[in-house]
Order: C-alpha cells, then sequence, then structure tokens
C-alpha cells in the first residue's frame, strides 16, 4: 500500500510571463517618465536638493515612476477559490523586465534632444533637460544610465511584494521618513531655530540644502526601526476610541481637545514669520473648506461658486472699514462688520440657492459656477465700480483692533490666532450640526433626495440652509483676508479658489472634519493655494497639474479621501457592502441546511416528521 502524497504547488518559469502586461506597463512607466520631463519638472524642481551629492527633487520626480510601476506590474489580483502561486523571484523578473522597457522612453528621448530641435512646440524641450538626463556625461552614459536605473527600480519595487511585511514596512516607511524630513527642511529648521536646537539641524541638514548621506542612513534606520515598534498600536488605539462610548469617550475626547488646542496655540509663538505666515494661509482655506464640507460633503450639493461667498465677505468688510471705499465708508469696528457680514452672507446664500435648488447633479454645477463668475465679474464691472472700486478695488483696509491687541498684516501670528479662533468655531459648528436633527437630514438628502422628500423633509428649506451656513462661513475667511491684506480686489476670487476648495475637501474626506483639516494641511500647507506659497514653492508652477492628477486618482482608487467618515465610505462602497452581505448570509444559510440535514440523520424513525405542517 503506497502513501498518497499532497501534489506540489509547481513553481513557474521566470520566463512565463504575461508579457503583454510587462510591456504594457513598462510603455505606461516610459510614456509618463518622458511626459514629466517635457512639462519641466526635473528642470524646474533641480534646484532643490534632497540628499546632498545624490538626490535632487527634480530627479526625485523621475525615478519614483520606476519602482510604482515595478510594484504594479508584480501585483496579483488574488481570486476566490483559484490557487494564487507565492510570490517569488518570477515576479522580481517582471519587474525588471517593465524597467527595461520602460528606460526606452527616457533613452529614445535623449537621443532625440541630441537630434532634434523640437523647442518650438515643445519649450522644454532644452539642452538643460538633456544634460539633467545624461548626468553632463555623454549621450551613451545617460541611454545606458536610464535603461540601468529604471530596470534596477522596478525589480526593487516588485520585490517589495517578495520579502516579508516586516521587511517591506521598514524599508517604506525608512524611505518615505527621510524623503518627507528632506522635503520639510525649511519647517523643520524654523522650528529649531525657536526652540534653540540649531546644532541638531546644523547635524542632520547640509550647509547648501538637503540632508546629508549619513544623516541620511541615520534618520531611515531610526524611523523604519520605530514603524515596527509602533506596527498596530496606532490603529488599535484608534479602534479603542471608536468602541467608547459614554463618559469614557466624552473624556477621551475632551483630553484629545485640550492636547491639540495647546499645540496650536504655543507652537506658533517659537515659529518664524514665514511659518506663522503658512499656518495663517492654511487656516483660512481650512474655514472656507469647513463650509464647503457642509454644503457638498453633508448635504451633497456640488457647489462651484462657492468663491462668491468668500468675496461677499471681503467686500462687505471693506465698504464697511475702510476710509477708502469709493461710496460708504462708515468706518465701523471690525466686530460690528461681523454682524453685517453674515446678514449679507445669509441674504447671498438665499439669493443664489433659491434659483437653483430644484437642480442636481451637473445642472447644479454649472448653475453655481456661473454665479461665482457673475459675483466676481459684478464686482469688477465698470457699473459698480462707483461702488466697489471697479479693477482697483478698495484698499486701506484697517488692521483688527481687539483694544489689548492689533491684529495685522505684517504680523502673521496674531492673523494666525485671530482665524484660529475662527476656525475653532466652525469645527465646533460643524460638529454640532452633523449630529444635529438639521444635519442628518442633509446626509438623507445626499444619500436620496426623492426617498428623504418621501420621508417628510422639507427638501427645500434643508438644502437653502446648507448654503446659508456654508455661506456665513465663507464670509468670514473673506472679512478675515481684507483685514490681513489691507486691501481688496476681484482678482482676488477667481473661480480656481473654488475648484481648489473642492479639491481639499474631496482629498481630505468628504463629511468628515478631520478629513478636511488633513486635507488642508497637506495641500495647502505642502502646495500652497491659488497664489500663496506652500513649503514646496518649487511647485509653484505644477501646482495645478498636481492638484488634477491628485483629484483623478483620488477619484478612481480612494474616492471617500484620505480620513474618510464611515457613513460616508458606506455610501461610495455600498456594492461591496452589499457583496460582502450576500456572501455571508450564504455561507449561514448554507450551515443551516447542513445542521438540519444532520439533525434528521440522527434521529430516530418517525421522528423527523412530527413537526412537518404538511
Amino acid at each position: 500500500m503506497t502513501a498518497v502524497t499532497a501534489p506540489r504547488a509547481v513553481t513557474p518559469a521566470l520566463l512565463d510571463q504575461d508579457w503583454r502586461s510587462v510591456g504594457k506597463w513598462g510603455g505606461l512607466c516610459g510614456l509618463a517618465i518622458v511626459l514629466v520631463s517635457l512639462i519641466g519638472m526635473p528642470v524646474g524642481l533641480d534646484s532643490r536638493t534632497l540628499v546632498e551629492g545624490r538626490l535632487s527633487l527634480g530627479y526625485l520626480a523621475l525615478v519614483w515612476l520606476p519602482v510604482v510601476f515595478g510594484y504594479v506590474v508584480s501585483k496579483r489580483v488574488v481570486l476566490e477559490g483559484v490557487e494564487t502561486p507565492d510570490p517569488g523571484l518570477r515576479d522580481v523578473v517582471a519587474g525588471l523586465c517593465c524597467g527595461i522597457v520602460a528606460g526606452l522612453g527616457p533613452a529614445l528621448l535623449i537621443l532625440g534632444l541630441d537630434n532634434w530641435n523640437l523647442r518650438k512646440p515643445l519649450v522644454n524641450w532644452s539642452p538643460k533637460l538633456l544634460e539633467l538626463l545624461t548626468y553632463d556625461r555623454g549621450i551613451g552614459y545617460g541611454v545606458a544610465a536610464w535603461i540601468i536605473t529604471c530596470a534596477v527600480l522596478a525589480a526593487l519595487g516588485s520585490m517589495l511584494h517578495v520579502v516579508p511585511a516586516s521587511v517591506r514596512r521598514f524599508v517604506s516607511y525608512a524611505v518615505m521618513g527621510a524623503l518627507l524630513l528632506s522635503v520639510l527642511e525649511s519647517a523643520i529648521v524654523d522650528l529649531s531655530e525657536g526652540f534653540g536646537l540649531e546644532s541638531l539641524t546644523d547635524a542632520i541638514y547640509a550647509k547648501r540644502g538637503g540632508l546629508t548621506v549619513t544623516s541620511t542612513i541615520i534618520l531611515g534606520v531610526v524611523i523604519g526601526g520605530l514603524s515596527l515598534l509602533t506596527k498596530g498600536r496606532v490603529k488599535s488605539a484608534t479602534n479603542r476610541y471608536r468602541q467608547m462610548e459614554g463618559a469614557e469617550r466624552q473624556r477621551t475626547s475632551i483630553v484629545l481637545f485640550i492636547v491639540v488646542a495647546a499645540v496650536c496655540v504655543v507652537l506658533p509663538m517659537f515659529l518664524g514669520t514665514i511659518m506663522n505666515e503658512l499656518l495663517a494661509n492654511v487656516g483660512l482655506f481650512l474655514l472656507l473648506a469647513l463650509g464647503l464640507n457642509i454644503v457638498v460633503g453633508l448635504a451633497g450639493i456640488l457647489d462651484l461658486g462657492y468663491v462668491a461667498f468668500f468675496a461677499v465677505g471681503g467686500y462687505t468688510t471693506a465698504v464697511l472699514t475702510s476710509s477708502q471705499s469709493p461710496w460708504f465708508h462708515p468706518e465701523w469696528h471690525f466686530g460690528i462688520v461681523l454682524l453685517a457680514v453674515v446678514v449679507m452672507a445669509a441674504i447671498t446664500g438665499l439669493v443664489i440657492g433659491a434659483p437653483v435648488i430644484r437642480m442636481r447633479g451637473d445642472y447644479l454645477a454649472i448653475v453655481t459656477l456661473g454665479f461665482g463668475e457673475i459675483i466676481r465679474l459684478l464686482f469688477l464691472s465698470d457699473w459698480l465700480k462707483p461702488y466697489f472700486g471697479g479693477a482697483q478695488g478698495i484698499t486701506n483696509v484697517p488692521p483688527v483692533d481687539f483694544g489689548f491687541a492689533l491684529v495685522k498684516g505684517t504680523d502673521p501670528r496674531s492673523v494666525f490666532y485671530l482665524v484660529l479662533a475662527f476656525c475653532a468655531l466652525a469645527i465646533y459648528v460643524s460638529w454640532r450640526l452633523q449630529a444635529s436633527r438639521l444635519g442628518r437630514a442633509w446626509m438623507a438628502i445626499r444619500e436620496d433626495e426623492q426617498v428623504a422628500e418621501a420621508m417628510g423633509i422639507n427638501t427645500v428649506n434643508t438644502k437653502l440652509m446648507a448654503f446659508v451656513v456654508g455661506a456665513i462661513l465663507a464670509s468670514f475667511s473673506g472679512a478675515i483676508l481684507a483685514a490681513k491684506v489691507g486691501s481688496i480686489f476681484p482678482n482676488s476670487f477667481m473661480i480656481l479658489v473654488s475648484i481648489i476648495i473642492l479639491v481639499v475637501v474631496i482629498v481630505g474626506g468628504m463629511g468628515n472634519i478631520v478629513g478636511v483639516l488633513v486635507g488642508s494641511v497637506v495641500l495647502i500647507g505642502v502646495l500652497g493655494g491659488p497664489r500663496q506659497p506652500g513649503l514646496l514653492q518649487e511647485f509653484q508652477s505644477f501646482k495645478l497639474l498636481i492638484y488634477g492628477a491628485l483629484l483623478v486618482f483620488m477619484m478612481l482608487k480612494r474616492p471617500e479621501g484620505l480620513v474618510p467618515s464611515a457613513r460616508r465610505s458606506q455610501e461610495l462602497h455600498q456594492e461591496e457592502y452589499l457583496q460582502d452581505a450576500w456572501l455571508k448570509g450564504e455561507d449561514h444559510d448554507q450551515e443551516e441546511a447542513e445542521a438540519q440535514a444532520e439533525a434528521v440523520a440522527h434521529a430516530p424513525a418517525g421522528v423527523e416528521g412530527e413537526g412537518d405542517p404538511s
């Protein structure tokens, strides 16, 4: 009698690849490298050093692409009931081949730059780009270097599937942490000066900018080690907080609020002028985003003309406080003006909301977009120039005088504290409304307006309330902007402002206050606003391109945002939740049928039919 052994899984041959997939992803990667090169990113960002003598932001804009595409080409789709081979050397070979194909893109670009002059249709087709791609070492060296570099990087990206999870976590956190510290160099240096830690930053950063090679290695190892030590703890702490109820959750929330408030109050005292200016800009856009989050995130009203309320707040403040107001200049105090700002914003919200309240979807977006432009053009027109100054705007807007403190644009720290107070008010109002009857009515309309109306919700009044509340919060931001800048102009309220605020809400997480906060810090703090610089000032020319690419990526891969609300996630992934529920229900029915059959099989004769109604 011979023993029956289980069949072994046959390891596929190294060259048994899906060559069509390898060629497709490799070609896309090569095309992406060429496009990034021709839009001017490598040359424009090359002045920013990340690692001294080794890596600049310009080269980083290119070399991260092969890593990502190598990871994607070797990623396998796991199907239920279908055996999937374990990741191995075959995946590394797939990434290597993908990288070789991708390297042909910059190689052909180098040859094209050397042989043809296409600078008239392609303005970035320049000798500077050729010098950067060839490392200033000749055509042959540049072609070979890019093919080898792309192949190695793509293979490293595919190896992330092969190595153990702990190694993958260590490497990912080490690389991303070191890059983040190099990117945030200006903020860290500014903070170290406030705390008197200049010696530490002098040891970490080179004199001409960027991390030193030694500090990069040390910081990478430290960050990677900490990621292994703290693995799962942040997630478990978050889950514990979500599971808290009653008094325990209230106490924890109060402690967290006190900690965050203390950081927001104390931190600006140790920051310089530039960083406080940056925080003030982030706060202004956060205030706008919190208002739009009520309109779009809670009520589901796609408003592309939100900048109109921003303009109303700014012009109302300028007219009522400035001595240079062309028609009416009472020069009221800022506190009194705020009451007028609230009234004007509410009236504007009703005027804009009433005609469009019956519209939905794309029609609503187009009409609100038109209203936003109408408001700006009215302030710009010669018809209203005697009242609002036309293209010259209104100047000499006085700073905010509280008696004990004067808030003016030349003191960004005081502006930040003023913005912080309004943001705290907006967060509190949003939090209370979200859990109120009105907030639940907004969310019901967002999910299904017809069902909400059938349940007795007055959809017209409820949607108008969303417009009014969002308009008031946006007008506060406009009022602060007028006092901060000291003047107001129509060009400050371009339609681009509405689009960027919408991107902030979508990327951060619609319907979630924390998500909006994260979106404002990440986008406005790092990239900057329409005209306001961020930490990465080198991205000023590519800001809109990055916003667009990020918005497309989020819509396709993570529509719920970086920090989504649980309710919004269920709405956007309803089919997945229903599928999971259906599978669980099927398994439950099957188990119940098997249990019933087993009970019948073991029952005495004649007993199985006793309870049968038939």
